[in-house]
């Protein structure tokens, strides 16, 4: 076969992939976020776009991060940043007549991606448990504020000195000092 009857790469069609999952049609609110965390675990972050509208907002420990794209931007950066996350429901609790979810979850991984935060991949595992409260409106998340602890992630990651090591105690020293100078 001569190279001019051969198609050229940028003329084939890419292999289809997998569909793009979609949320469930008229699932109650805690179906939703179920579905929502399961998207988080396949790591598919335009999939995301589905359940946020151009007024959704999330409150997350670090900033309040609004608006679908932006939403999106930020968990395709946590999936680089953690390409190994796993989010699992520890227990979830409904309020359907008021569009509530509360999910109390757990999340793993490994900070071997690109920075989270600001933050340089650390190399370390993280295991972070927090809550998310949910409001959902029309079957499309309209806010979600979550609690995790900065302080656990901080020490997971290295940031911060490990509890009741040599560093840590004299931090803590330091700071008292300091503070009983300015009193």
């Amino acid at each position: 076969m001569s190279a001019a009857s051969t198609p050229s790469p940028s003329r084939t069609s890419p292999a289809p992939g997998p569909p793009r999952p979609t949320p469930p049609a008229g699932a109650s609110p805690a179906a939703l976020v179920r579905w929502t965390v399961d998207v988080i675990n396949s790591h598919d972050a335009e999939a995301l776009r589905q359940v946020f509208g151009p007024e959704t907002y999330e409150r997350l420990p670090p900033r309040t991060v609004r608006g679908a794209d932006a939403l999106v931007a930020w968990w395709a950066d946590v999936f680089t940043a953690l390409p190994d996350l796993t989010m699992t429901i520890v227990g979830l609790a409904e309020n359907a007549d008021e569009g509530e979810v509360f999910l109390r979850w757990r999340l793993t991984g490994t900070h071997t991606g690109g920075d989270w935060e600001g933050i340089a991949p650390s190399g370390a595992r993280i295991d972070l448990d927090g809550m998310d409260h949910f409001t959902v409106t029309d079957g499309r998340i309209a806010s979600n504020f979550v609690v995790f602890d900065q302080m656990q992630f901080a020490r997971q990651i290295g940031l911060l000195p490990a509890d009741g090591s040599r560093v840590d105690v004299g931090l803590k020293w330091a700071y008292n000092a300091w503070q009983r100078r300015r009193r």
